[in-house]
């Protein structure tokens, strides 16, 4: 397949390092030399539904087409507000789509599933036209006295559309169960049988577990895309990583050896904005022309699972 259309939704509300630390014990100094991250986008009013089917909307506009031609719907969400109906279903309603969708949880990775489960689809016949939705808000997650985590994340919603053709040069998954290095529980509604222990807690994150697994995940997802697709890492114009630490961003890129130019970034005032951060920033990175026909371009991203991916695509 192709990426024909893209489209982005970022909240209005702004919280920057100095409001943080105006009831959490950090600064703006620390948060920056550790993560990369000065603002980020906030959910406060809006609806992250409403945000999913405007960046859908985007993406089907930049491409040059309706909803009535899709053939199917893939929407990547860790947590919303709705346990059911799944969140695709929403988007299909909001934009007026008739064909089948599905929610995946991937999670940071999510953008990137969604690309191979596309692409699957499409070499197996079953579909033409397919739109993925990444709507994520992670600063609903978190606990905001803990400056660990709460310093981290956005919220916003990505989109693209993927047509036939054969720019998808190839797709990378990997997983490796490490359930206690990133997670969160919570509690379901009780019933008068239920006697075990259930607790509710917020996201939590062991840092350096998290830094080593996504550097050497996403190298290697790397590594093993590029080497199947027959590109070497020069030949490479853009790579478009997850939003997470520019620290990681920069140990990979020091890794692959690449100049920072190829390295567009946006988590400065963005943050970490989960599955949705690799479609926001290849949006953003689209309509302000910076990509070429022919360029070629590596997406890479990890998460909680631990899940991670890397794909290689032609503009």
């Amino acid at each position: 397949m192709k990426i024909a259309g893209t489209g982005s939704v970022l909240p209005k509300k702004v919280v920057t390092n100095d409001m943080l630390s105006e009831f959490l014990e950090t600064s703006d100094e620390w948060i920056t030399t550790r993560t990369g991250v000065k603002s980020r986008h906030v959910i406060s009013d809006e609806k992250l539904e409403d945000m999913a089917i405007e960046a859908a909307n985007k993406a089907l506009e930049n491409a040059g087409m309706t909803a009535a031609e899709l053939d199917f719907i893939i929407c990547s969400n860790v947590v919303n507000e709705y346990i059911t109906p799944q969140l695709s279903c929403i988007i299909q309603g909001g934009i007026g789509a008739t064909c089948p969708c599905i929610d995946i949880n991937c999670a940071c990775a999510g953008f990137i599933f969604a690309l191979d489960v596309a692409e699957s689809h499409y070499k197996a016949g079953k579909v033409k036209n397919v739109l993925i939705v990444c709507a994520e808000e992670p600063t609903r997650m978190t606990d905001w006295t803990d400056r660990r985590t709460c310093v981290l994340f956005g919220d916003g919603a990505g989109a693209a559309v993927l047509t036939p053709g054969d720019n998808i040069k190839d797709v990378k998954l990997s997983s490796a169960s490490a359930t206690d290095k990133l997670w969160q529980y919570r509690t379901l509604q009780p019933t008068p049988y239920v006697n075990k222990e259930e607790i509710d807690v917020p996201l939590q994150m062991k840092g350096q577990d998290v830094f080593k697994f996504a550097v050497k995940a996403a190298s290697k997802d790397i590594s093993r895309a590029l080497e199947a697709s027959g590109v070497s890492t020069d030949e490479v114009d853009h790579y478009l990583l997850h939003q997470a630490n520019i620290r990681i961003i920069d140990t990979i890129r020091h890794f692959l050896g690449q100049p920072e130019e190829k390295f567009p970034v946006n988590i400065h005032d963005h943050g970490n904005s989960s599955s949705s951060c690799c479609p926001i920033l290849l949006d953003e990175c689209n309509r302000k022309g910076l990509f070429k026909e022919g360029d070629k371009i590596v997406l890479s991203a990890f998460g909680a699972g631990f899940v991670s991916g890397a794909a290689v695509l032609e503009w």
